[in-house]
């Protein structure tokens, strides 16, 4: 009746991909769109949905802005635990240890701006329109969050932050597999008896701005509603930690707004989409 669910990713520490890889025989001749690489996947969505590089361009340089600001202005101060790193440097002869607390993402560029994401030559297929800037980075972080049974949590005189209503994924063609969140979303909205209109704050996983903007355009998500502090463009997606570091910045979001219902929903790679509704208990 107690579970600590997160994660942890160091995707500085992953391999660059390339020739050396072991698909397995018989997927890869009876279903070769599930190895389509991230980064054309998200060619396929601006394509096929019709998402153009300079509202791409613009979808990353407002996620940027967003995180810089809710930065400055401390909105993810409760939700950070702070960690004091030691470097260790031999020089001259002496060995020196620095100290540092790292408090706040390294992600966020406050010197970015349209004419420099433009600048950025596409990297997955040529002529398209999927760059560095309007992806999702590499990045380490972890995040976990704590599950309770009421009676449990009544036995131990705690103070929940919400409650999660329901949860739901979806699956949807490997190849375009940055939609999920539009198979995902209306499931789990009906699993738990609500409207679109009814979810104050939605954190939606920024894995391209191609996808993230289809997904909003598809099922007409109020931009003012997603991602109020910026998203994964800017401040990172370390993935097995990007399901409970979404779901922390949503739930402290929603006390600072005072806003009762809020969701986290995510493409996966495969061809996924997944989403939960999340009740603030704090109001």
């Amino acid at each position: 009746d107690v579970i600590v669910a997160g994660g942890v990713e160091s995707m500085s520490l992953i391999p660059m991909g390339g020739d050396r890889w072991s698909p397995n025989p018989v997927m890869m001749t009876e279903m070769p769109q599930v190895y389509t690489s991230m980064g054309l996947t998200a060619e396929n969505v601006a394509a096929q949905f019709e998402v153009s590089r300079t509202d791409q361009d613009a979808f990353a340089l407002r996620s940027h802005q967003k995180a810089l600001h809710a930065i400055n202005h401390g909105h993810f101060t409760a939700e950070i635990i702070p960690l004091t790193v030691t470097d260790t440097v031999y020089q001259d002869g002496e060995t020196h240890t620095h100290k540092t607390v790292f408090d706040t993402d390294e992600g966020p560029r406050a010197d970015t701006s349209l004419e420099a994401l433009a600048s950025l030559p596409p990297v997955f297929r040529r002529g398209g329109s999927v760059t560095a800037g309007n992806s999702s980075q590499m990045s380490d972080g972890a995040a976990a969050t704590i599950l309770m049974g009421e009676d449990r949590m009544r036995e131990l005189n705690l103070t929940p932050m919400a409650r999660l209503l329901g949860f739901s994924v979806a699956g949807v063609p490997p190849q375009i597999m940055g939609i999920g969140p539009v198979e995902a979303i209306p499931n789990v909205l009906k699993q738990v008896g609500l409207r679109l209109d009814d979810i104050g704050l939605i954190e939606l996983n920024e894995a391209f701005a191609a996808q993230s903007l289809a997904v909003m355009r598809k099922l007409g998500l109020n931009q003012d509603r997603v991602n109020a502090n910026g998203g994964a463009i800017a401040l990172g997606h370390p993935l097995g930690c990007s399901g409970a570091k979404l779901t922390a910045t949503l739930l402290h979001e929603m006390q600072r707004r005072r806003i009762r219902y809020g969701m986290v929903t995510m493409c996966v790679g495969g061809g996924m989409g997944a989403a939960g509704v999340f009740e603030n208990l704090l109001l």
